[in-house]
Parts: C-alpha cells; structure tokens; sequence
C-alpha cells in the first residue's frame, strides 16, 4: 500500500482545511488508517484514526469536535476535516495506514506528510 497526502496548506487561525489521504493497493481498504502530525522539534502526535469499515473513529482531545475523519471506499481516500485551526495545529500531517490505534509504531503503512500552517 502506498499512501499519499494532499490538501495542506496555509490559513487563518478559525479557518479549515480538509486533508485527502490517497492510496493505490486494492487491499486499502480493508487497513485502518490513522493521521498523525509533527511539528518541528516535536514528537509525532497523535491525531486521529478511523477504522477498517469507516464506523469507529476516535480522536486525540487536542481535536475532539474540531476535526473529523472520514472513508471514501469510492475513491479510495480517507479524509481529515479541520476546522476551528489554531496556530497550535501548525504540523506537517502524516496518514498511515494498519492500526486502529493512537500508537504511531503500530502501523505498517506511511505517507510522505503534507504541511498545515495556521496563522494566528
């Protein structure tokens, strides 16, 4: 499976983006897949993950009610909505994909990171 995030970019403090983790791999469908973030200096954080079959997601409190994960099986993306950015989700975001868990080391599957900077 090979992954690839898209969608990044700069905006407001308030503002929103949405985030498309696209993959290639008739098999994506079947993995669950997890967004993670790093700021520079910074450990990878935990953002959110959704699971196999789109109806089990849980998120990091840092993003609860803000961000929102979502599967395409159409299009073979999983989507991370942002809204309500704060400077303090500035990070270059990352999908990965194997693991319904907030444990980045648990998956087997990385894309090459997308960069989200929010103005204050």
């Amino acid at each position: 499976v090979q992954l690839q995030a898209s969608g990044g970019g700069l905006v407001q403090a308030g503002g929103c983006l949405r985030l498309s983790c696209a993959a290639s791999g008739r098999t994506y469908n079947s993995y669950p897949v997890g967004w993670f973030r790093q700021a520079p200096g910074k450990e990878r954080e935990f953002v959110g993950t959704i699971s196999s079959g789109g109806g089990g997601t849980y998120y990091a409190d840092s993003v609860k009610g803000r961000f929102t994960i979502s599967r395409d099986f159409a299009n073979n993306t999983v989507d991370l909505q942002m809204n309500n950015l704060k400077p303090e989700d500035s990070a270059v975001y990352y999908c990965a994909a194997g693991s319904y868990s907030a444990n980045y080391r648990l998956y087997n599957y990385w894309g090459q990171g997308t960069q989200v900077t929010v103005s204050s």
